[in-house]
């Protein structure tokens, strides 16, 4: 794979941006589907132009199978793949080589508030983790390695719609 500078990607974007704030707002989406018959599993097309798909189950903690990822492993997936491509786009801005990235991210769930058990309990997650492992080149710059993680955590869009939640808007549409 030829070395790949993410300035000369960004720099033509940031221009236009700079100009054009407009078009800096983008639309992520993803669809679910499968047979509705079927209380456990799903099919979600993050980008649905892009082919892929993942199978989505049920968490056994809630009565699933646990056979395959749950919304809840994808979020925490979503997060740590942001978070690492956030560090590995920050280092190669700054310069600074990475020799290992590892990017692990946990979260406690007490399922007891999604069963409507107690309406004390939260439904979602109480606390999430992020564990970031990394390394770089011997020798670099060790105010280069703070301002990575300092920029990488900032830019992480996962991380930081998880601290800062935006308006939800749920639309029930029965046809």
């Amino acid at each position: 794979m030829p070395h790949v500078l993410v300035r000369d990607t960004q720099m033509p974007l940031r221009a236009r941006y700079k100009t054009h704030p407009e078009d800096a707002m983008v639309e992520d989406r993803a669809i679910t589907n499968g047979d509705p018959g079927d209380p456990f599993h799903a099919v979600v097309t993050p980008l649905p132009r892009c082919g892929e798909s993942l199978p989505v189950g049920t968490h056994e903690a809630v009565g699933g199978p646990y056979d395959a990822p749950t919304p809840g492993d994808i979020l925490c997936g979503a997060l740590a793949a942001c978070q690492d491509s956030s560090m590995r786009m920050v280092a190669n801005l700054l310069g600074v080589e990475l020799t290992r990235l590892e990017v692990e991210v946990t979260g406690d769930v007490d399922v007891r508030g999604t069963l409507l058990m107690d309406p004390e309990v939260p439904v979602g997650f109480q606390e999430m983790r992020v564990k970031v492992r990394f390394s770089v080149v011997p020798g670099t710059d060790a105010s280069k390695i703070d301002k990575l993680v300092q920029a990488a955590e900032a830019s992480c869009v996962v991380l930081s719609t998880l601290r800062n939640s935006p308006r939800m808007v749920v639309d029930f549409d029965e046809s």
